[in-house]
């Protein structure tokens, strides 16, 4: 577990140093270093370092609530390849933001959030009514295949917005495929609050998902009382979905990526997994997002994209996997 911890810190100080120094214009550490601490520097360069501190600290928190709110939901679920992308609560939570800044008004973080838990919610029972119709077996493809019928109709209803708007076309483009540019690190301190609340039940759901991955009967046995318990982890996944989406639109794969490779590192003990989880997520978004700068310079690859093409090949081997081919 400790060594785990270590090689955890050490990719996401070096993401971060790689988020600071990389892009268009590649920046030498002492100007970086001078532009953090204050200290004289040309205009330019403090502009191009404040905009990357901001998309770090809004990669690094979605990143973590992501993949906290991944570890939960297939601990939960008991199915490994649930995640807030691929059961589409990301998307679902978007389009309610959406429809919230159309119809509703909505131009601020806490209004998204709001609008995206709302979203996230409807989306959660509506994937898990489409599941429970189908035979037991075949769940975890099942839930995955109602996500994804769910999120193509999401992201339909987002584009007919934009096709009946076209003013609103910059504005709501954002929240098609996720994205931690253009954001102001000072949006977090909006969703503090709701973060730290879906932080704290997701940290503290360890025990529960241990004794729900024995079977439901041998958790009441343990002393558990499932309901409540489950229901507490899922509101803590739920808000961190919520928000993660309110900060950076829906980022997906992030939630099923990570714990898997936390899962490689500390097994299957929900404690450690949800521990080292949050601090892979963060890694993980910061790189793709230095990912998407790098590789179409001078323009840019949103994180979402670059979460998506990386995750896609995990997906297909859990999915292998699962079925046994």
């Amino acid at each position: 577990m400790a060594w785990a911890l270590v090689a955890s810190l050490v990719a996401v100080a070096l993401t971060v140093g790689a988020s600071l120094l990389l892009g268009v214009q590649d920046l030498a550490p002492g100007a970086v270093l001078d532009a953090v601490l204050g200290r004289a520097t040309d205009a330019e360069t403090a502009a191009v370092v404040a905009s990357r501190i901001d998309r770090t600290v809004i990669g690094l928190v979605v990143g973590a609530a992501v993949a906290l709110s991944g570890v939960v939901l297939q601990g939960l679920t008991r199915n490994p390849i649930a995640e807030p992308g691929i059961l589409g609560l990301n998307s679902g939570a978007a389009l309610a933001v959406v429809l919230g800044i159309r119809f509703l008004g909505i131009s601020t973080v806490t209004g998204y959030v709001v609008a995206a838990i709302v979203g996230t919610v409807a989306v959660a029972v509506l994937v898990q009514s489409l599941t429970m119709m189908a035979p037991r077996a075949s769940a975890p493809v099942s839930m995955a295949l109602a996500g994804a019928a769910v999120m193509a109709l999401a992201q339909s209803m987002i584009g007919a917005v934009l096709v009946t708007d076209r003013g609103a076309l910059d504005s709501f483009r954002f929240w098609q495929v996720g994205s931690v540019a253009g954001r102001d690190a000072g949006q977090v301190l909006d969703v503090l609050p709701v973060l730290a609340l879906g932080a704290l039940l997701a940290l503290t759901a360890g025990p529960t998902l241990n004794a729900v991955a024995l079977g439901d009967d041998l958790a009441r046995g343990l002393g558990q009382n499932v309901v409540l318990h489950r229901g507490l982890a899922a509101a803590g996944a739920v808000l961190l979905a919520a928000t993660a989406t309110a900060l950076a639109g829906p980022i997906a794969f992030v939630g099923l990526v990570v714990p898997h490779v936390a899962r490689a590192l500390v097994g299957v003990d929900h404690r450690r997994l949800l521990v080292v989880s949050a601090l892979l997520g963060p890694a993980f978004v910061v790189a793709a997002d230095v990912v998407g700068r790098l590789v179409s310079s001078p323009s840019e690859v949103q994180a979402g994209i670059v979460c998506a093409v990386l995750g896609a090949p995990v997906l297909v081997a859990v999915v292998r996997r699962v079925r046994g081919l």
